[in-house]
């Protein structure tokens, strides 16, 4: 084991075992080579974001009949007296 401590799918964390993060440049100082075109796992839940997305969509469409709800009532006061 490497120390790391895994967070998703790809994306992990660094922990007292493993030591301190170490950031250089790719294919210097002994620091591996970046290969273009190579596979990797994506580190998202695409599942879980459009879940997200539609529970922020619902919400944006609450609150805007909120503030609709409240234009007429306010509208409904003023025209009253």
């Amino acid at each position: 084991q490497n120390g790391l401590k895994q967070i998703g799918n790809a994306t992990y964390v660094e922990t007292a075992v493993s030591g301190e993060a170490q950031v250089g440049e790719a294919g210097s100082e002994g620091y591996g080579n970046i290969l273009s075109g190579s596979l990797e796992r994506s580190n998202v839940d695409i599942t879980e974001e459009l879940v997200n997305l539609i529970t922020a969509q619902r919400n944006f469409q609450a609150s805007a009949k909120a503030i609709e709800t409240t234009t007429t009532l306010t509208t409904t006061i003023i025209n009253i007296r």
